[in-house]
């Protein structure tokens, strides 16, 4: 189980990105977090595995203190913690094959990881990765001849190297027209169900939310404003979370 504690984020500059946010996220749920762009979702995203550091809170996985946890320890938390990117933070110059070892990266030697060394496990691994989400004959090609989708399909293979309990998407689909969209979501479901990996996805769309979330959790000016079911959002809380002015947008 994650819970989230009373966590909030103050950058540099006095921007509060987060304010006292505080949820529980249950093992094997598909938990979507929307909000409006600048509500503080990347920056939570960002803080459960510490690639941002927060101000204050804490972050438990497991019964283990990630806020707390010093640098020595914190590799091996990570490897638990798989992360999908909005831009796929790919190595544009590198093969398909190669950015999906690079998930392995928590696992081996460092001096071996400056080589580009995996075990013939670890490639096997890769491999039926890759033929899982249909990239198989895209193994030896470089990752900017792909497309966004398929680039992004790479991002959910390398994820799935570390062999994660936790999957953290950071609006992987916020670039990608409304067919590939769902092309992505259900592949990070079918993570979900049928690996049990627990998958924390920051949305846009309320019809992705219902269609692929089982809880959702709504953020505004950095605070939680909403917490539930999705099919419990209606006008009201719609106009909570995204303003008076805003109308709801189907995506088919």
């Amino acid at each position: 189980m994650l819970r989230v504690e009373h966590l909030t984020k103050v950058y540099p500059n006095g921007t509060q990105a987060l304010t006292d946010v505080s949820f529980e996220v249950q093992d094997g749920e598909f938990l979507a977090v929307i909000g409006l762009s600048g509500s503080g979702k990347s920056t939570l995203l960002r803080c459960i595995n510490r690639l941002i550091e927060p101000t204050a809170g804490r972050i438990i996985w497991n019964d283990m203190d990630i806020t707390a946890a010093p640098s020595s320890e914190l590799r091996g938390i990570r490897r638990q913690i798989g992360m999908v990117f909005q831009q796929f933070n790919l190595v544009k110059r590198s093969s398909v094959l190669t950015n999906v070892l690079s998930g392995r990266l928590g696992y081996v030697n460092p001096s071996q990881s400056l080589f580009d060394y995996f075990s013939p496990a670890d490639h096997q691994r890769a491999q039926a990765n890759l033929e899982h989400l249909g990239l198989a004959d895209k193994a030896h090609v470089r990752a900017d001849s792909l497309s966004g989708g398929q680039q992004q399909r790479v991002g959910i293979a390398r994820a799935l190297m570390q062999e994660p309990k936790l999957v953290l998407a950071d609006e992987p689909v916020a670039s990608l027209d409304p067919v590939l969209a769902h092309s992505i979501l259900k592949y990070l479901e079918q993570m979900n169900k049928e690996r049990g990996i627990t998958v924390l996805c920051s949305l846009h769309f309320l019809d992705l939310v219902h269609r692929y979330a089982t809880r959702a959790i709504a953020l505004k000016d950095g605070r939680v404003v909403f917490e539930g079911l999705p099919k419990e959002i209606d006008d009201a809380q719609f106009k909570a979370i995204y303003g008076q002015e805003a109308e709801r947008v189907s995506i088919i």
